[in-house]
């Protein structure tokens, strides 16, 4: 699969061609955007969130999820057969394939049962180990994040930048409090950060918290583990807005795996990690 990038008013049109034995296909993310618009009418139809099942301690899912998951996989099939499908849904499998897409369907889902409207879909294209094209959607906001490697972040068709706070006094930070099982541990960073930090914040929903990093909404966000569906489009946004993200250790996230994950806008990096 060959990568190329063109310029339309000013806002990058992402061409990626797929090629096998018998064609070379092409899309732009504009059409992938348009794909993950119309979520909204799933996302939005409570009767659909109301039938929920459980997975594990606070870990549900919906019809929602299940129906977002699925008509995105059959779209995108469509326009790219030839890239194999990694969903919160299906769960971490050994992807051979040299690109998939990585989507979660709901990020928030615990919100979205609620209509605590903060709940997005997330959606990534991996290629070779490293995220090219990101984008997550907040449907009650209208809101498309995107980024595209090499070529930066958008908010609605708008340019995104991280922000150039240096001190982490002076932003605040969004947590996330997955593993229970952890929580002391958890909420001893939580304290220590708090302590250091302006304020903190917890969304509840990861994509979102990198979102806003992404645009300098605050400086940084961290939780003890991600899955790659969680964190994988918010990654690239960070870094294409010139941002930075690793794992707790300071080292870089492998897209195939999930753990730790610290996303800032670089110059409180250090510090953050720290703390945690």
């Amino acid at each position: 699969m060959n990568t190329t990038m063109e310029n339309k008013s000013d806002v990058y049109i992402y061409r990626v061609y797929f090629e096998n034995n018998r064609e070379a296909r092409m899309m732009d993310i504009q059409e992938i955007i348009e794909l993950v618009k119309k979520t909204k009418k799933f996302i939005l139809n409570r009767e659909m969130v109301s039938d929920v099942k459980e997975k594990g301690i606070a870990d549900y899912v919906t019809q929602v999820d299940i129906t977002v998951q699925n008509f995105l996989k059959e779209e995108l099939f469509i326009l790219a057969p030839d890239i194999q499908f990694l969903g919160e849904e299906t769960g971490l499998q050994n992807m051979k394939a040299d690109s998939f897409w990585i989507l979660d369907p709901v990020d928030g889902t615990t919100n979205l049962m609620h209509d605590y409207q903060h709940s997005v879909v997330s959606l990534a294209l991996c290629q070779q180990d490293e995220i090219v094209m990101g984008i997550i959607y907040d449907p009650f906001r209208e809101d498309v994040f995107y980024a595209m490697k090499g070529k930066g972040s958008f908010l609605n068709g708008q340019p995104i930048h991280a922000s150039n706070v240096g001190k982490l006094s002076d932003t605040m930070i969004g947590i996330g409090t997955a593993k229970r099982e952890l929580a002391d541990e958890n909420f001893a960073r939580f304290h220590r950060v708090f302590g250091q930090c302006q304020d903190i914040r917890r969304i509840g929903s990861a994509a979102l918290e990198l979102a806003y990093t992404a645009c300098g909404r605050q400086g940084g966000y961290f939780e003890i583990y991600l899955n790659p569906w969680d964190y994988a489009a918010g990654m690239l946004l960070i870094q294409e807005a010139g941002g930075k993200v690793t794992d707790f250790m300071g080292r870089d996230l492998n897209p195939r795996k999930g753990g730790s994950v610290v996303g800032t806008n670089g110059y409180i990096h250090t510090e953050l990690l720290q703390l945690l």
